[in-house]
């Protein structure tokens, strides 16, 4: 299931929670779901060590631009759901 069908299925808000690749993530956030074994690719987005995480800072613009998702713009604490 890709980000998009499971923010759909899900149909509420769900903070981003961007974090390094070396900090633990905060579970049922984007970035959690990233680093999951659940995801496309059976873990972490990015093949690189360094170039790794962050996925719920990268993805969420880029999803709101193609029109897959809306997503907050606060200081803090952002959040997205599927369009």
């Amino acid at each position: 299931m890709t980000c998009h069908e499971m923010l759909k299925k899900r149909g509420e808000w769900m903070e981003l929670g961007s974090k390094d690749e070396k900090v633990d993530t905060k579970p049922d956030t984007i970035e959690h779901w990233g680093r999951s074994v659940d995801n496309p690719i059976g873990g972490w987005y990015g093949l690189k060590k360094g170039f790794k995480g962050r996925f719920g800072m990268y993805i969420p613009p880029l999803m709101e631009a193609l029109g897959l998702a809306e997503v907050t713009h606060e200081k803090r604490g952002n959040k997205m759901r599927a369009k």
